[in-house]
Order: structure tokens, then C-alpha cells, then sequence
């Protein structure tokens, strides 16, 4: 298990340098945009505008705060909304966005295509939380999670990379919001 504090994240300025990214992790670690195979991030949403564009990345984005996010894209508009479904695209696709009312952040995995391929759900997580082997939580709240009989307090946006165990185990008697991303190579049955 890996755990990355949002103190860790390294922010970036976007690639069309319209807003701010917080990178939790990609790999090649380090690599740029060219270079880059799959990178998750929290992105801030100040202002209505257009996307980067990202050609051959398939890309999927969750609201995690504010109001709303509208996306104007070649399916029509989108409603992003929080503890709504996650929303996949192809990053090649001219897209512009409307916050409703203010400010938005949300989650985004982007994946090389034809290399790599993702999937991000969101999820209430309880006391027990299955995560496939290299896949990533990212807690839109507080949370305590329980690993070799100890607590480690979480804070909202901390990211947690599940190495081998499968699962998370987490104290409390509510559920906790968490969206769940599962990485994997196009060659490789098993989930990164």
C-alpha cells in the first residue's frame, strides 16, 4: 500500500496554461505531457473555458466539489455534478466547460490508448473497500483506514495506491466517499 498526501501532489499549470492541476501520480513518474502513459490529477475548474487537448488519451473526469461543471462536447452537453457518475471521452475532442455557480474541482484520469485503458467509479466506501491490485482511491472526505493494526487518519483528496492486498479496510460506522480508478495495460489481463 502506498499512500500519497495531497501536501505531495506536484501542481502544474495546464498544458493550454489556463488553470492548475494537482498531479497524484503518473507514469513514467515524472514524465510530460508528450511522454506521459497515465496520470491521475485533481484539476481546479476557476473559470469557464476550453480543455487541453490530449490526442490518443482517453480521458474520464469526475466532479469532486463545487456546484456543477457543464461540458460542452461533440455528444452535446454533459452535467457534471457532485457524487455524480464519473464522464469518459477521448482527449482529442474540442470541449469546453461552464461551472454553474463558482469554482469546481475535479478528478481526472487520463490513460494512453491502445497502452492502457481505466476505469473510475465512485463508490460509498464502508468498512470494506475492494480495490484491484495497483488501483487507486482517491477520498473526497475524511477517512481513517486500518493497515497492520494501525489507524492512519486520511485527509479529503488524499490518494491511496492498493499494492497486492485487494482491498481496503476502513474504521467507522459511515460510509465515505471515494472514487476508485483501476489502471490497466492493454496486454495485461490483470488490473494495475
Amino acid at each position: 500500500m502506498r499512500i500519497v498526501r495531497r501536501g505531495e501532489f506536484r501542481r502544474m499549470r495546464w498544458k493550454n496554461g489556463k488553470g492548475v492541476t494537482e498531479e497524484i501520480a503518473s507514469f513514467p513518474e515524472g514524465a510530460g505531457l508528450d511522454g506521459l502513459e497515465w496520470r491521475l490529477s485533481i484539476a481546479h475548474v476557476d473559470a469557464d473555458g476550453p480543455f487541453s487537448v490530449f490526442p490518443g488519451i482517453d480521458r474520464t473526469i469526475a466532479l469532486l466539489d463545487g456546484a456543477g461543471l457543464t461540458l460542452d462536447t461533440p455528444e452535446g452537453e454533459i452535467a457534471l455534478a457532485a457524487g455524480g457518475e464519473p464522464y469518459a471521452f477521448p482527449g482529442e475532442w474540442e470541449i469546453s466547460s461552464r461551472n454553474a455557480a463558482g469554482a469546481t474541482v475535479d478528478l481526472n484520469v487520463m490513460t494512453r490508448r491502445g497502452r492502457w485503458q481505466h476505469e473510475m467509479r465512485r463508490v460509498a466506501a464502508g468498512a470494506d473497500l475492494p480495490v484491484a491490485s495497483g488501483g487507486w482511491v482517491v477520498f473526497n472526505a475524511p477517512a481513517m483506514l486500518l493497515h497492520a493494526g494501525q489507524e492512519i487518519p486520511l485527509e479529503r483528496y488524499d490518494a491511496v495506491r492498493c499494492e497486492g492486498e485487494g482491498r481496503l479496510t476502513l474504521a467507522g460506522d459511515r460510509p465515505v466517499e471515494a472514487l476508485v480508478v483501476e489502471l490497466r495495460r492493454r496486454d495485461d489481463p490483470a488490473p494495475r
